[in-house]
């Protein structure tokens, strides 16, 4: 990210929609700190108070030096320079930095902390936010944006505390404290050098809003340039394969010149401040110098005023730039903020129930009664859905892309709330269970995979975190992985990386398998389980998922409609309703629609 206007500041600045309410909200979290926070001002000001009055003091010393030597020169009697003058002012001066930046110090412990909790506690809420949020939040919202706010909201946030808090302390302390000092010295010079002030802010005012475009282009440009390299590098053997070398790098090429163009721009103007600024500050130290050697020539001040005036200017227009530099950071920070405040702000699921049913053993039998859902309540997708699954019994849901096969596994496991109807477990309502107990009761094997970058025997163990190795090894035999994880060139203890390409997708299905085996769940749901493996791995994985369905019951959503032809009950779903039922010898002696799709599969 290149530097922003003012020499600091990030390249795009989002503007709030509430400035005011979301400044506010952020008020809130800041009041548990404000004693601190009142100690971080005391200190800062202190701070500054200490540094300021160096100079002045450093004049004086000046001053005595230029005296002595004067005196020696025209021959005064006992003429010279007083070193014990000039090494009590260097003594104080010492201290006085000392006692300066012992304050800073401690003012910058204090707001880092307070920052850094802040940030703590920020994500926090959020991470307690994400496992509240119902699952259509995430259907509309990237995964992106969410992580965006996780990281990089939260991070502007902290550092904008971190590094303002303090900075607008010490600005508007300096400037007020160096104008008091400079108008001790001279009114006269004060106004000299604040005639000044309005050509460098007009220049600056000009700089920033020039600039600011490009960074503008230039922040969206390197977004798009990240996530070029992330797409490429994420599907290169796709790429090659496609032999789409050449386009991808043409496409970089392109946007990597639009990066170059509005970066060397934003860089440039933004590097143009420092010497405007110092030229500005050049035509006010010529004009003081020649106004301070002519006040000097008449006896009206010293000679060391004017060398400390002259640093008092430098120290001047600094927090002038750092007011204009604060300012653009604040709308930032409040933007990012508003950001977060809208995250935790979002609608959280359906309370769970205050009476909650604990069943001492669940038996597995479920029921569907009139159910009737839509992802959108404009649009229903399931639209009478009703169906009675007996103990341990294996139920097959068939259909189409789209019938809503796995829409109503959703539903069961209470990823999303019914619009109307009924779902049971055992004769009590699911609403009447909380979300924990009964998710508990479910075990489930996925089409997508997920293990996460560990050993093999951590990922089995998350289906039971308690479970010894001797029973995560038991679980994987009977998944009939068992073998295939001791050829491995450290067996249980062989990490998967974090894209888990480092086994088959085969392997990792039986990784699941063994998994859900070990976490003995009453009733299970397979969705898909052996659609991208090949035959020989199929197989094993159909044993090992007959091990796992023994007596419990089970819900097999299924393409591949030789896979389910021994289920004891097969749904056949279609525009989201159930239009016929029964086993597979049954179905087809019906002709219909099942019939229908199983011959179209094996019509070659």
């Amino acid at each position: 990210m290149g530097r922003g206007p003012m020499g600091g500041m990030g390249g795009k600045f989002e503007k709030p929609k509430d400035f005011k309410g979301t400044f506010a909200k952020l008020l809130q979290y800041l009041k548990p700190y404000r004693i601190k926070l009142i100690i971080v001002m005391i200190f800062a000001a202190g701070s500054t108070v200490f540094s300021i009055i160096g100079p002045k003091i450093l004049g004086k010393a000046t001053t005595r030096i230029f005296e002595g030597l004067v005196s020696k020169v025209a021959g005064v009697a006992n003429g010279g320079i007083d070193f014990q003058y000039i090494s009590n002012i260097l003594l104080l001066l010492l201290g006085l930095y000392a006692i300066s930046a012992l304050f800073s110090y401690i003012q910058g412990f204090i707001v880092t902390g307070v920052s850094q909790k802040i940030s703590y506690n920020l994500r926090r809420e959020i991470a307690e936010k994400v496992n509240k949020l119902p699952l259509k939040y995430f259907d509309s919202v990237s995964h992106g944006d969410v992580l965006s706010r996780v990281t990089n909201d939260v991070d502007t946030v902290s550092q904008t505390l971190n590094q303002s808090m303090s900075q607008i302390i010490t600005s508007a302390t300096t400037l007020v404290g160096v104008l008091i000092m400079m108008i001790s010295i001279s009114w006269q010079m004060t106004i000299a050098a604040i005639l000044i002030l309005p050509i460098s802010m007009i220049l600056v005012m000009t700089i920033i809003k020039r600039s600011q475009k490009y960074f503008k282009a230039q922040q969206e440009s390197l977004g798009r340039v990240n996530g070029h390299i992330e797409e490429v590098y994420g599907g290169h053997q796709i790429m090659k394969a496609f032999n789409a070398e050449e386009e991808a790098i043409s496409k970089f090429r392109d946007i990597n010149g639009e990066l170059y163009h509005s970066a060397w721009k934003s860089q440039f103007l933004s590097g143009m401040m420092m010497p405007i600024m110092n030229f500005v500050g050049n035509i006010g130290y010529v004009a003081v110098s020649i106004l301070g050697g002519w006040y000097a020539v008449r006896k009206v001040i010293e000679v060391g005023d004017i060398l400390s005036f002259i640093q008092y200017i430098r120290s001047f227009t600094q927090p002038i730039a750092q007011v204009a530099q604060i300012s653009n950071v604040l709308q930032s920070t409040v933007a990012a903020s508003e950001r977060v405040f809208e995250f935790l702000g979002e609608e959280e699921e359906i309370k769970e129930t205050e009476e909650p049913v604990q069943l001492e053993k669940v038996k597995g039998r479920v029921s569907f009664e009139n159910i009737k859902f839509g992802y959108n309540e404009d649009k229903t997708i399931i639209n009478n859905f009703s169906a009675d699954i007996e103990p341990g019994q294996k139920v097959a849901i068939v259909g189409p892309t789209g019938a809503g096969k796995t829409t109503i596994v959703k539903l069961l496991m209470r990823f999303y709330d019914i619009n109307k109807g009924r779902i049971l477990v055992d004769d009590h309502d699911i609403k009447d269970f909380t979300r924990e107990d009964l998710r508990d009761d479910f075990g489930m094997v996925l089409q997508d995979t997920w293990l996460f970058s560990g050993s093999i025997m951590e990922n089995i163990r998350y289906g039971r975190l308690d479970a010894t190795d001797e029973e995560v090894i038991k679980a994987a035999k009977s998944a009939h992985a068992h073998r295939f994880i001791q050829t491995l060139p450290e067996g249980y203890d062989m990490i998967i990386n974090e894209e888990a390409n480092n086994i088959s997708q085969g392997q990792k299905q039986l990784l699941t398998i063994a998994r859900a085996i070990l976490s003995d769940p009453k009733i299970l749901i397979l969705d898909e389980a052996t659609s991208s493996v090949d035959t020989r791995t199929e197989i094993l994985i159909q044993r090992a998922m007959e091990n796992l369905m023994k007596g419990r019951t089970s819900f097999i959503i299924a393409h591949r409609l030789s896979t389910i032809r021994d289920a004891d009950l097969i749904l056949v779903m279609k525009d989201g309703d159930i239009v016929e039922q029964g086993n597979h010898e049954e179905l087809l002696e019906k002709n219909g629609f099942y019939a229908e799709l199983y011959r179209s599969q094996f019509a070659a």
